[in-house]
């Protein structure tokens, strides 16, 4: 499954990620997003390794998460996550992202996450790095052509 923005990234639903009834916990889908964005930041040279002066970029905050439910997973295996930058800005961003069987035919859940870029010694927002802005752009949606 290509897409024409962001990426997709294979994650895996493990026993313990489902709830009473068999189904991926609400609460995990935060988790498994995370474990599909650090991949692909790590492969880029983005990525905490014990020393935040080596990658400043991954000192960020989740200011707001949103997620609509669309279809129960039911069950453990691989599970497709298309994410993508809807906005990218000084000290900020926002991700778009949904959860998908990995034909991409069942969607299975839908959102967004915005994160804020902090200064490890303030807390204070901060602006990303050029080599976070360099990762950023690969993943940036392109905006609409006026028709």
């Amino acid at each position: 499954m290509s897409h024409e923005f962001g990426h997709v990234e294979h994650v895996t639903v493990h026993f313990d990620d489902l709830d009473a009834m068999g189904i991926l916990h609400n609460a995990r889908y935060a988790v498994l997003l995370e474990r599909a964005l650090t991949p692909y930041w790590a492969e880029r040279g983005v990525a905490f390794s014990g020393d935040l002066r080596s990658a400043p970029d991954v000192f960020h905050a989740v200011r707001e998460f949103t997620i609509t439910y669309r279809a129960p997973v039911t069950g453990v295996g691989p599970l497709a996550v298309h994410f993508w930058l809807e906005h990218f800005g000084t000290s900020s961003a926002r991700y778009a992202f949904e959860f998908r069987s990995v034909d991409g035919k069942v969607l299975h859940a839908d959102g967004t996450r915005s994160i804020v870029r902090l200064d490890p010694a303030t807390l204070r927002p901060t602006a990303w790095t050029d080599a976070g802005r360099a990762v950023a752009e690969t993943l940036l949606r392109p905006a609409p052509q006026p028709a």
